[in-house]
C-alpha cells in the first residue's frame, strides 16, 4: 500500500481498493487464522457522498458476540491505514451464510484443525447434526458429534472415530 497522501490523490477506485486491503486483513477474533475477507463478512468498501470510506460488514448471526469487536477492528484498521474519517456500517440483508466463506478461508480452517462447513447451506440436515463431517486431522469421514456446541456457539464439537482426535466443526448456516 502506498502513502495515504498518495492514495487520497487517486481516483475513487484507488481509494476503495486501498481501504479494502486494509479492512480485509482484519483477523476474526475467535479464529485468528481467517480474516473478515476469508469469512465473507466484509461485504463492500465504498465512499459516501462526502468521499469518506464506509466499510459494510455483515454479522455471521444475530447473537455473535464478536460482531462489535470485528466492527471496531475494521474501523481501527481503516484509521491506521490513514482513513481517519472512515466508518463501518452493519448490513443485515442478505443474511450471511457459510457459503460466503472463501476457498482460502475453508483451507485455513482445515489447516487450523476446524472442519469447514458444507459448501451448500441449503441442507437443513446440517442443523440437526446429520451432516457428514470429515476429520480435519486425518481426513476420515467416520466422525461423530459429541456436542451441539464447540469452542464457540457457531461450532459443534466432533470426534474422529478413526484417529480419535476431537475437533470443532464450523456449523453450516
Amino acid at each position: 500500500m502506498g502513502d495515504v497522501a498518495d492514495i487520497k490523490q487517486q481516483s475513487g477506485e484507488g481509494i476503495r481498493k486501498a481501504a479494502w486491503q486494509a479492512a480485509a486483513a482484519v483477523p476474526d477474533p475467535e479464529i485468528p487464522v481467517v480474516t473478515v475477507e476469508d469469512l465473507g463478512i466484509l461485504r463492500l468498501v465504498d465512499l459516501d457522498a462526502e468521499g469518506r470510506v464506509v466499510a459494510h460488514v455483515t454479522p455471521t448471526y444475530s447473537g455473535c458476540p464478536a460482531t462489535q469487536l470485528i466492527q471496531e477492528m475494521v474501523l481501527e484498521a481503516l484509521q491506521t491505514a490513514g482513513f481517519e474519517d472512515a466508518r463501518v456500517e452493519t448490513v443485515l440483508s442478505p443474511a450471511w451464510t457459510t457459503d460466503w466463506i472463501s476457498e482460502a478461508g475453508r483451507q485455513k480452517l482445515k489447516e487450523y484443525g476446524i472442519a469447514p462447513p458444507e459448501k451448500t447451506s441449503n441442507s437443513k440436515r446440517a442443523l440437526f447434526g446429520e451432516t457428514l463431517v470429515q476429520c480435519p486431522h486425518c481426513g476420515a469421514a467416520e466422525t461423530e458429534r459429541v456436542s451441539e456446541f464447540g469452542s464457540t456457539p457457531c461450532k459443534a464439537l466432533y470426534r474422529c472415530l478413526t484417529c480419535r482426535e476431537p475437533f470443532d466443526y464450523f456449523k453450516c448456516l
